[in-house]
């Protein structure tokens, strides 16, 4: 079973950018998608982006412009590039793995990374 964590939150003024780490423990060229999402306090957890087999993202609307996710095989790792940042970004942010088309996302949820977008 591959294991995500993620890395790379902190703290951040307004416009700037970051770059989340997920690494896997294993192959993620096994895995149909990995996805990045968020859960602010008070409020559910949402999709930020996805990625599918072999590099296919999807950004829901709301996520379009700012946000890049992209994914390098070599290092089983998946990257949220995340630009010109606002306080509503901050959050938890998730990542997790759909391991089949049409499959579930996996129940179990890591630690996740904190970002925090304040001048």
């Amino acid at each position: 079973q591959v294991q995500l964590v993620e890395s790379g939150g902190g703290l951040v003024r307004p416009g700037g950018s970051l770059r989340l780490t997920c690494k896997a423990s294993g192959d993620i060229r096994s895995i149909y998608a990995i996805g990045w999402y968020r859960q602010a306090p008070g409020k559910q957890r949402e999709l930020v982006a996805s990625i599918t087999r072999p590099s296919s993202p999807y950004y829901p609307n709301a996520m379009k412009g700012r946000f890049t996710i992209s994914r390098d095989n070599a290092e089983n790792t998946v990257y949220l590039q995340m630009n010109t940042l606002r306080p509503e970004d901050s959050a938890v942010y998730y990542c997790n793995k759909q391991t089949h088309a049409r499959g579930p996302w996996d129940t179990d949820w890591g630690q996740g990374t904190q970002v925090t977008v304040s001048s």
